[in-house]
């Protein structure tokens, strides 16, 4: 029997944190559990292709849009399940077990939000994080694990290079639930711009697409 799950990584510019996100997958690889390793690159002008490359990924490219490019990885992908994951992600130790069980399902999975070195204000933001996956809303950071026949059935991402998790978790209402196993994240951006600020801006940007703004609208003011 093959392997059952598909590996999609979308990458901007993100070498320096891929390596650490694939030595995390290994597990998995040794449990026969990874079938293919898929990063979907927006056009990086840092090593990410060549590191993606030297771990044996399959890499495909297109435009830098969030949504897009986890559009053109998941269609390419060939196994019955899909691991959605963030370059800036890893997955802690322990998670192949938890990995398994949940294939026992036929659901979408998020797992358990950690923040690396993040401290109580870390531990806070995950705890909000987590709360909110248990309400139906996991964010990208979290990884998503789901048959492909369902990411098929629900109309797969939108290409919109802003608040494509969002919409994807939307489409799953009623069809996701969390793996006992942990996601650690890179807190770099909220250390860049303060836990507060990043956790209302966030939020914020939460609150006005649920209201109608467009991801496009809302990913310009976001980039800024």
């Amino acid at each position: 029997m093959r392997a059952p799950i598909s590996v999609v990584i979308p990458t901007l510019n993100a070498e320096a944190q891929l390596g650490g996100c694939l030595a995390a997958l290994v597990p998995g690889l040794e449990a026969g559990l990874i079938r293919e390793l898929i990063v979907s690159d927006g056009g990086s002008e840092d090593a990410t292709v060549a590191v993606a490359r030297a771990w044996g990924a399959e890499v495909v490219t297109g435009p830098p849009s969030r949504g897009g490019q986890l559009a053109r990885g998941c269609d390419a992908a060939q196994g019955a399940w899909i691991l959605i994951l963030h370059a800036d992600t890893q997955l802690r130790s322990g998670w192949v077990g938890p990995v398994i069980l949940h294939l026992d399902t036929r659901r979408a999975g998020w797992f358990r939000l950690a923040f690396a070195r993040g401290g109580l204000a870390g531990r806070i933001v995950a705890g909000w994080a987590n709360l909110r996956s248990r309400m139906g809303l996991p964010y990208g950071d979290q990884g998503l694990l789901l048959p492909r026949a369902l990411y098929a059935d629900v109309g797969g991402y939108p290409d919109q290079p802003l608040m494509e998790d969002v919409a994807l978790a939307r489409a799953l209402k009623g069809k996701l639930m969390g793996i006992e196993a942990v996601a650690e994240t890179s807190p770099a951006r909220y250390h860049a711009q303060g836990w507060l600020r990043r956790g209302a801006r966030n939020l914020w940007t939460l609150l006005r697409y649920f209201s109608g703004v467009s991801p496009d609208r809302l990913a310009q003011g976001y980039r800024r």
